[in-house]
């Protein structure tokens, strides 16, 4: 546990864990939508497969994994990862060991699985890899060849997307090595509160945010923000794109990690899509923090919302 954990964010963390998503799930809690609608009740209530099936992934698909090399940072294929168990569940129908219950597996894909976050609720979700990938820390994500998961979680929870977060405002994030229970990669796809929304669009109109990744870091980009449990502000790097079609994990490599002699491992990232009465604005708010920052965090949960 890092040093910037209090006891009690310590408690909420294990109940989360041992509330989790489905199945491993179990273990863990957890647009681009057309113009004049909004990531709300403006989606269609997903509907879960029945209980012990899983969707079919397309055919002629194949996952795009770390190499055989890379297993030492990234895991091995073998690892006994409850949410990987998950995964293998999902994708190839491999049995589950007694007491794991089957997760629903809400989309598979060749690159990617979709599955219900803990407690469950139609704005929690996570999105993790078809292949074996323990990480933020796994080095293989910032390549150019691998998938971009954001991307995939974005147009998942997105209003019309194909397993749409149920939220007025939608929120993506990834936890540090310290911060995760799970050792599986999975991008929790969820609410966040209006406040937060209101709170980086202020900070957009001040000049607080940055617009080029090359200046993630500079001073003037690090803004507190409030969290969803209340407990008041903490600090993070902020960056607005227009899209996001770039690596986040090689930008935040690139622009924040390796200039300040920090570690991947360490890292948590949040996207919030920015919203406006007529829905989706065209932009994302990038959010990444960790403990090396004064009131930082290693953790996505404190503005996600799950319940």
């Amino acid at each position: 546990m890092n040093e910037d954990k209090t006891s009690n964010e310590l408690s909420r963390r294990r109940f989360v864990a041992f509330s989790g998503a489905i199945g491993a799930a179990t273990l863990l809690t957890g647009v681009e939508a057309a113009a004049g609608r909004t990531a709300s009740a403006a989606s269609p209530t997903h509907a879960d497969p029945a209980p012990g099936t899983c969707p079919t992934p397309p055919p002629g698909g194949t996952p795009t994994c770390p190499p055989a090399q890379l297993q030492p940072l990234c895991g091995s294929p073998s690892d006994n990862d409850p949410l990987w168990r998950d995964v293998q569940y999902c994708t190839h129908g491999k049995p589950l060991p007694p007491g794991q219950n089957p997760p629903a597996c809400l989309k598979v894909t060749s690159d990617y699985v979709v599955l219900h976050g803990r407690p469950s609720s139609q704005h929690n979700f996570l999105l993790t890899p078809s292949c074996r990938i323990t990480g933020i820390e796994c080095p293989f994500i910032e390549t150019s060849g691998a998938p971009n998961y954001w991307n995939d979680a974005w147009e998942n929870a997105r209003s019309g997307g194909s397993v749409p977060v149920q939220y007025p405002n939608i929120g993506l994030g990834i936890n540090s090595q310290n911060a995760r229970f799970l050792n599986q990669l999975h991008i929790h796809m969820a609410g966040v509160r209006a406040s937060t929304q209101r709170r980086l669009q202020e900070l957009e109109m001040m000049g607080r945010v940055a617009t080029n990744p090359a200046h993630w870091d500079a001073a003037q980009y690090r803004v507190p923000v409030t969290g969803s449990d209340g407990t008041g502000d903490r600090t993070y790097r902020a960056l607005r794109l227009p899209s996001l079609g770039m690596n986040l994990f090689a930008q935040v490599q690139q622009y924040v990690v390796k200039p300040n002699g920090l570690t991947m491992a360490d890292q948590t990232l949040i996207v919030v899509p920015k919203m406006t009465a007529t829905g989706f604005a065209g932009a994302f708010y990038v959010l990444n923090s960790d403990s090396s920052l004064h009131d930082g965090t290693n953790t996505c949960d404190h503005l996600l919302v799950y319940s």
